[in-house]
């Protein structure tokens, strides 16, 4: 008896083993640069610069379909709200819809006029919102693959969209180091993040016909200036500017007060969508922030750095609650496992999606 109870330990041990998932999911020919989840967690889709998107069982690690239709590499991937959509898009300029559950393509959508990035569903899933490197921000209809609306652009390339928990609102992210939201109702821009500076720029016409002229107090012999002045000059020094980069990642806080915002002056912002301000500022981290991702109990903020450093954070304090460094990784993107116990990051290293436990130091 005790042989086979023996036995039957190892059996279950083997069994609970085999379903977890690898430390990596392996397969693709181009880096990873995008991943999602499908809403039941089952399923792991992977966009990559081999122009495919690859889905993943998540639990086994085998791959169930490879998505093959885009003609240059996919830069961003998103499930709908019943996971029965896949949305794709990619530098073809076009984005594509599939069918996650036999991997068939269903259609293509095109309007932009150079690469498509980020894509995202509304929370009914009846809206599909895009970004592109043509700076403009655009709405589909899933069911037809019709424009609903182009809500208007950037200075420079949108890098990101995320709607609002109740759908009245998406923010997009931007080169331009801003970001916008949008009225969806209205179907208009509401405010930018940042506000643009008001100091107008400076004309350097003006300032050519200025040092032109001549300044009769120039002309005037210089005063003997007092040599204590110099030492304790009660002139103030200027004030710089705050640098600012790229926006590369946005999302919601699920009550939809704030918008959190991550880019490469590699810092993660908290707004206020009420007035646009900025109410924290966390970091700054070791490298540029590419990833962004929210846990399914809303609890826990990741990011995941360019170098390869991913964190955790406390809104509250805005220290890490975990941090982790992948030597040799350059990391595009992250998303919480579905039990919210590891990270899943996409990058160059072995051209692969990896996944690091949320354990250890």
């Amino acid at each position: 008896m005790k042989r086979f109870a023996i036995v039957a330990i190892i059996l279950a041990s083997t069994t609970a083993l085999a379903q977890s998932p690898p430390g990596a999911f392996k397969g693709h020919t181009g880096l990873v640069f995008s991943v999602a989840f499908s809403p039941d967690g089952k399923v792991l889709a992977t966009g990559s610069f081999d122009n495919t998107i690859k889905l993943w069982d998540f639990g086994t690690g085998k791959e169930l379909f490879t998505l093959k239709g885009h003609t240059m590499p996919v830069y961003g991937v998103a499930f709908n709200n019943d996971g029965t959509l896949l949305a794709s898009g990619s530098q073809d300029k076009t984005i594509r819809l599939w069918n996650p559950k036999d991997g068939k393509f269903i259609r293509e959508i095109k309007g932009h006029t150079e690469m498509v990035g980020p894509v995202a569903f509304s929370s009914d899933g009846k809206v599909l919102a895009s970004g592109s490197g043509d700076k403009t921000v655009r709405l589909w209809n899933p069911a037809d693959g019709k424009e609903i609306k182009n809500l208007g652009a950037h200075k420079e390339s949108v890098y990101c969209v995320a709607f609002s928990p109740d759908g009245n609102l998406l923010a997009s992210g931007s080169k331009d180091t801003t970001l916008k939201l949008w009225d969806l109702k209205a179907l208009k821009e509401i405010r930018t993040m940042p506000p643009p500076d008001p100091t107008p720029p400076k004309d350097p016409k003006k300032d050519m016909k200025k040092d032109k002229k001549v300044d009769k107090k120039k002309e005037e012999p210089k005063k003997k200036e007092d040599p204590k002045k110099k030492e304790n000059p009660k002139t103030e020094p200027i004030p710089l500017k705050e640098f600012r980069d790229a926006v590369n990642g946005i999302l919601f806080t699920p009550d939809g007060k704030q918008l959190l915002s991550v880019g490469s002056d590699n810092y993660l912002r908290v707004w206020n969508v009420a007035d646009g301000k900025e109410v924290k500022k966390i970091g700054p981290t070791k490298d540029w922030i590419f990833g962004l991702a929210m846990s399914r109990d809303k609890k826990s903020i990741a990011t995941a750095g360019y170098g390869g450093h991913l964190n955790l954070w406390d809104l509250n304090t805005g220290k890490p609650a975990f941090s982790r460094f992948l030597k040799g990784h350059i990391t595009y993107c992250v998303a919480f496992t579905p039990d919210g116990k590891a990270l899943v990051t996409g990058g160059e290293k072995d051209n692969a999606a990896v996944v690091t436990p949320l354990t250890g130091k």
